[in-house]
């Protein structure tokens, strides 16, 4: 497989791509800067360099072309402001998931937020993130062309995965470390009956490959 990441220096990204190089996969990591490149050929992937809030699709589409997934990983941040929250947050994952539409690339993962609602109400900065988080989530699962699956984590840490989740339509708040997060991804990669799902993750008691297996349906 050749999975296509957006985001490929953020901390899930790279934790991802570790797990895929791992499994022998092809990882690639679309990267804003060219110093970021090192730390993706340190683990284990393709750095991509591409500014996806300048892009066009044909652009993005072009990188896609004969990916087997792609998966939005990309975040403004906690630092940016409110404009960076509508081109990114949104913005960029509205453009990665009508790139992949593009290239025809079907399975197609984003790394959204608890609490994303496009609906949500409130103009703090994290009130815009979780509007913006909703909005995109909103337009991909729009896209009868994709096999897409929403994964929604609670509160990151950068503890020391457990390989322990609680992963569900919803789960209520919690914390989870973005190891795990990262172990999901990978795991939800190769379960392609987790199409159509949007998903809570927290940690919780069933080991990840189990808990993806049973929102699986299997």
């Amino acid at each position: 497989m050749r999975i296509v990441i957006a985001g490929g220096h953020g901390q899930i990204a790279l934790r991802l791509e570790r797990l895929l190089a791992a499994r022998g996969f092809e990882a690639a990591g679309i990267i804003r800067r060219p110093e970021q490149g090192d730390d993706l050929r340190e683990a284990g992937a393709e750095p991509v360099l591409l500014d996806l809030e300048s892009a066009t699709v044909e652009q993005v589409a072009a990188h896609l072309q004969g990916a087997d997934a792609a998966v939005f990983a990309a975040g403004a941040g906690p630092g940016s402001g409110v404009a960076r929250k509508g081109t990114v947050d949104k913005g960029a994952a509205v453009l990665f998931a009508d790139a992949a539409v593009r290239a025809g690339v079907r399975r197609f993962l984003i790394v959204s937020s608890m609490g994303a609602d496009p609906n949500h109400q409130g103009d703090e900065v994290f009130d815009v993130y979780l509007r913006a988080k909703g909005e995109a989530d909103a337009h991909v699962s729009r896209q009868e062309a994709l096999d897409w699956t929403i994964l929604r984590p609670g509160q990151l840490t950068d503890d020391a995965g457990t390989g322990l989740v609680r992963l569900e339509a919803q789960t209520g708040r919690g914390p989870v470390p973005r190891d795990d997060v990262a172990a999901v991804l990978a795991e939800l990669l190769e379960t392609p009956a987790t199409a159509g799902l949007t998903l809570e993750l927290i940690s919780g008691s069933a080991p990840v490959s189990v808990a993806v297996k049973s929102v699986a349906g299997n």
